[in-house]
Order: structure tokens, then C-alpha cells, then sequence
């Protein structure tokens, strides 16, 4: 594939336009002319992250300090690492932060996980089923969670009413999951999918934490429909 560059005389940037693109689908074409001119892209490759999206976590941690130093965090929808990359960094889980505690991270996905240094990862697994939970349980031992984040998405059927259903269905299992092993005042951030249901979401999670809120970071695209629910302040079953 070979890529060429137009430039304007009244703009200051140029943009990438890929070349040789015959046989491809008008979907695909897009795609990766997205890709080529997406700053955050090159952003990711440039800090060795595996995905753009470690700079939405970074912009909304960076805000809400959601991860701290000797913080246990769950990474939801893993794959292919980049949050569990931020969250070993911001939890100090590599020790990078002499003096300061060192945090546990655990990150769950459908597909594989290539190995992150002290990180655990459990791959090829489904966090939704009740197996799945008893493993992190086992791994966490007595820790409780102090931040529980979900990227999870599911695999779109094309039948919009039906996407947004299932990404609800995963939120709730999250949101149990949270409910049930989270320590007082952890944090819980999910992507959702902007439809009807996240309001009543929303209204259920408020009911087990002080603050929540809708974020669309700048590194989600603004076609999106992509934004992430925060919770913070988690006080329990009984408030």
C-alpha cells in the first residue's frame, strides 16, 4: 500500500490519502484513511502503547485520578492491553515509584492478551460468566477493587437496537461484579454506546456511588457514538 499527501496552500496540515486500495470495501477505505491522518495513532506508536484508546484513559485519569499508587484495578475488555498498560503505570504495579505502594492489575478479555510486565492477564475468557469472576476472585485473594474499568464491547451485529442492548447487558454485569468487590470510595468507568438505556444506567449506578457522569475524552472520535460512564465514590449496597 503506498500513501500520498495533499496539501493546502490556506490549511497547515496535510492529510494522508492511501493508495492502491482496488478490491477493498468502501468501509475498509475509509477506515484506514482514518487511521493514516488520526494523530492519536501515531501518538500510541510513538509511547508504545498497543491501542489509540490508552489516551482516553489517560485524559480521564489524568482529571479525575481514578488510579493511584497501590491501587487494585480491573481491566474489562483488555485487549489488546493498552488500559492495562496505563493502569501498571498509574497504579505502580512496575514499581516505577520508589516509595510509593505498588498496585495489583488484572486484565480480562475474549481474546488474547499478549503478556504485559506485572500485569495478570486472563485471555481467551469471558468476564461475564460466573467462572470467569470466581478466577479474579482467587487472584485478588482478601483485596478489594478500587477501580474497575470496562472498555468491553460487544461484536456488532449491524442492527443498531440490538448493539446497544448487549453493550447495556455487559455494563450491568460490570456493575455487579463492581457492586460486590469494590472497596469504599472505588471508581468505576465503562464505555457505553450513547442510546436510550444509558440514562436508566446511569440512575441505577448512582444508587451505589456519590458522582456519576458521562465522559466523551478528546481521543474518542467525535463520529462516535462512544462515550464512558464514571462513577466515583463507591459507598455500598446501603447508603
Amino acid at each position: 500500500m503506498f500513501v500520498r499527501r495533499i496539501h493546502s496552500s490556506k490549511l497547515s496540515f496535510s492529510k494522508v490519502v492511501p493508495t492502491n486500495l482496488k478490491g477493498k470495501k468502501k468501509s475498509s477505505q475509509e477506515w484506514l484513511t482514518r487511521q493514516l491522518n488520526d494523530p492519536f495513532v501515531e501518538r500510541a506508536k510513538m509511547a508504545n502503547y498497543r491501542c489509540r484508546s490508552a489516551f482516553k484513559l489517560l485524559e480521564i485519569d489524568q482529571k479525575y485520578n481514578i488510579i493511584k499508587p497501590g491501587f487494585t484495578v480491573i481491566d474489562c475488555g483488555a485487549a489488546p492491553g493498552s488500559w492495562s498498560q496505563i493502569a501498571v503505570k498509574q497504579s505502580n504495579a512496575d514499581g516505577s515509584s520508589p516509595g510509593k505502594p505498588r498496585g495489583t492489575v488484572i486484565g480480562v478479555d475474549l481474546l488474547q492478551i499478549y503478556p504485559i510486565e506485572h500485569a495478570t492477564l486472563l485471555g481467551n475468557t469471558d468476564f461475564t460468566r460466573p467462572e470467569s469472576q470466581d478466577k479474579i476472585r482467587s487472584l485478588l485473594a482478601d483485596k478489594r477493587i478500587d477501580c474497575v474499568l470496562s472498555d468491553m464491547a460487544p461484536n456488532a451485529t449491524g442492527v443498531r437496537s440490538l448493539d446497544q442492548e448487549n453493550i447495556i447487558t455487559l455494563c450491568y454485569s460490570v456493575l455487579r461484579f463492581a457492586i460486590l468487590m469494590s472497596s469504599p470510595n472505588a471508581s468505576l468507568l465503562m464505555k457505553v454506546w450513547d442510546n436510550g438505556e444509558v440514562p436508566a444506567l446511569e440512575k441505577n449506578i448512582q444508587r451505589y456511588y456519590r458522582q456519576v457522569k458521562r465522559i466523551k475524552p478528546r481521543a474518542s472520535r467525535a463520529d462516535s457514538a462512544e462515550n464512558f460512564v464514571l462513577a466515583r465514590g463507591f459507598v455500598g449496597v446501603e447508603r
